[in-house]
């Protein structure tokens, strides 16, 4: 998940989209959008990553050498989808009421600064894990 700013991590920097949203939702701020939320990410359930690590280490002649891919590419968001989930998510567990703005849109220059650059569509290619 990475590191959530000032709490259990430095408090600069820019950590990952999970601990960016919990960040903002236990500040209750919104949840900042880059460039509309609309690059596209997987997840994958804990369980099935520790499995896929635990098959690598029982099988060193199998896994040693590669570079694996581990995740769901069947498991697509949105960011701005997984902003929505996890505002949803944090309301209902916290009791809290939800922002009346829960998410503000903002430029990947202002956000990242200059010269940043990612990718819109991150999915996991299990081509090799499958095959090993």
């Amino acid at each position: 998940m990475d590191f959530i700013p000032g709490i259990d991590g430095p408090s600069e920097g820019v950590p990952r989209v999970l601990a960016c949203f919990s960040n903002n939702l236990l500040r209750r701020e919104p949840l900042k959008l880059v460039d509309g939320g609309q690059s596209q990410r997987t997840f994958v359930y804990i369980k099935d990553a520790i499995e896929a690590v635990l098959l690598m280490i029982e099988n060193p002649g199998r896994a040693n050498g590669h570079i694996f891919n581990v995740g769901n590419p069947n498991n697509e968001v949105t960011v701005r989808q997984l902003a929505e989930m996890m505002t949803k998510v944090y309301t209902k567990v916290s009791g809290e009421s939800a922002l009346e703005t829960p998410t503000i849109d903002v430029s990947s220059k202002e956000f990242y600064g200059e010269g940043y650059d990612d990718s819109d569509k991150r999915i996991p290619d299990m081509t090799i894990i499958n095959k090993q």
